[in-house]
């Protein structure tokens, strides 16, 4: 750090000097957005800098009113630098010294304060980022339950979880990350929970990234911190709901908060974190287990029901007696496995239109799809009935999954699935089951078991994952991210 510092610009005493380096390296008189506004106070000249659009207009008029009127009262010029801090009248107010501070600052939205004669600045937080309110998730609705919702302005999504935990130990450390970009970066957690060990991993991988800008923002972040490769299955958890980040937050996660990006990463995570809802824990725990029950049943579904399916197509021979009407009464031209690839791959179409497809519009496109395309391609004998429903019971246990990111995944590994049963029958199905299992009990997010509690076996845990316990009866943090503080409920 020590290295960094003596590499830094200290802002010269000579305000004109700021200016020249300004416009060389922040494109001052050059950016129309990028400006100053210049005072002279008690014969000393005191220029803003600030960036037009992401400050306060009416703060720096207030501040600039401020400054101003120390001409009419003040005469003690010696004083100069003592009265104009005084008069920055806003609640943050923070000394600076490097020009580069400045110069990242300002990009910031926060307005710096030179002084003529005088080696140290001011920064004031005025900031002002465009964006929307805070309004409910898309992707993670409740019937019951708070409506607002992280947005793309770091600052709110703080003071959102800040607001469900008012504890004094609960960190927000912020780091800029990106050589061009510097985007904010906040790492949430409370002090005497959340493991120390975690936490400084977290941070030190943040800190590692090396890249231009964080244009993806949280994506980007999850890249660098958890290395997954093309391991399709979600290593980090993302959520746009304060509630649950804030409940992830007593149990000792650690969260991350990227500016720009309404979504906060939730780490480390497990495969059961990614099949939570929120909906479970505002219903009764009866009502919660079984609205959990039904989604597991779902994801299962969307796993394995198309591949089992096939296989008693292409092995009719083991199914018993009772249950020789599964599979196909029609013979068709296209071989089965080429249907079901068909189909699956189209809902994926529909999926990928839908998203593109303005609101309006998505209703009469999802009508069109099922109304002409499934119904003509049946009766043209494209597919045979019997395909397209159990397509369709699989897509909609990908859509039950509360994860968009395991859903994508779940039907990846559904797909190649399919592909082992056509090639190996049997033995391909056992197989590849087998090496779907080996594959996510290999899987390791920051050192975190991916099937815990199930593998390695917590039975405690494990009941909580499969029926939705009462809070009274919910006492003890997951042991698995390592609490320093295992029990919630104080005694």
């Amino acid at each position: 750090m020590a290295d960094q510092a003596k590499q830094k610009t200290p802002i010269y005493t000579n305000v004109h000097e700021n200016d020249k380096w300004f416009e060389e390296n922040g494109s001052m008189n050059t950016s129309f957005d990028f400006g100053v506004r210049k005072l002279l106070i008690l014969d000393h000249e005191v220029h803003l800098y600030y960036v037009t659009g992401l400050c306060e207009s009416n703060y720096i008029i207030q501040i600039a009113d401020q400054l101003v009127e120390v001409n009419d009262h003040e005469t003690q010029k010696s004083k100069a630098k003592q009265i104009i801090e005084n008069r920055l009248i806003h609640q943050q107010v923070k000394p600076i010294q490097y020009l580069e501070d400045a110069l990242t600052t300002i990009l910031s939205g926060l307005i710096v304060v030179l002084i003529d004669g005088e080696e140290t600045g001011y920064e004031v937080d005025v900031r002002t980022y465009p964006g929307r309110q805070p309004q409910e998730p898309d992707t993670e609705k409740v019937v019951r339950g708070s409506r607002d919702g992280y947005t793309e302005n770091i600052i709110i999504n703080t003071a959102l979880t800040r607001r469900r935990i008012r504890d004094g130990r609960l960190r927000f450390e912020i780091m800029k990350v990106g050589e061009r970009s510097k985007t904010d970066i906040a790492i949430g957690y409370i002090k005497d929970v959340a493991d120390p060990g975690l936490v400084e991993v977290v941070k030190k991988e943040i800190q590692a990234i090396k890249t231009d800008g964080l244009t993806m923002a949280d994506k980007t972040v999850e890249e660098f911190l958890v290395k997954q490769g093309y391991n399709p299955f979600p290593l980090v958890r993302y959520t746009e709901r304060p509630d649950v980040a804030a409940e992830h937050i007593l149990e000792g996660h650690v969260i991350i908060i990227t500016d720009t990006s309404p979504s906060v990463i939730i780490t480390p995570t497990t495969l059961f974190h990614h099949l939570q809802h929120a909906e479970e824990f505002r219903q009764t725990p009866a009502v919660g287990t079984f609205i959990r029950w039904v989604r597991y049943i779902g994801i299962l579904a969307s796993v394995f029901l198309l591949p089992l399916w096939f296989l008693f197509v292409v092995e009719p021979s083991l199914l018993p007696p009772n249950l020789q009407f599964i599979g196909p009464n029609e013979k068709t031209n296209i071989p089965m496995v080429v249907q079901i690839f068909m189909a699956d791959i189209g809902i994926e179409f529909l999926r990928l239109a839908a998203i593109h497809t303005p609101t309006p519009l998505s209703t009469a496109m999802g009508l069109i799809a099922a109304a002409l395309i499934g119904q003509i391609a049946i009766d043209v004998g494209l597919f045979v009935p019997e395909v397209i429903l159990y397509v369709a019971v699989a897509a909609i246990g990908n859509f039950a999954t509360p994860s968009y990111e395991l859903s994508v995944a779940n039907k990846m590994i559904r797909l190649l699935l399919l592909a082992a049963v056509a090639a190996f029958h049997t033995p391909g199905f056992v197989i590849g089951v087998t090496l779907y299992i080996l594959f996510l009990v290999s899987t390791r997010s920051l050192n975190t078991p991916y099937l815990w509690p199930f593998i390695p076996f917590n039975p405690i845990a494990f009941k909580g994952i499969i029926v939705r316990t009462s809070k009274p009866g919910d006492n003890v943090r997951p042991s698995v991210i390592h609490p320093q503080n295992k029990a919630k409920q104080p005694t």
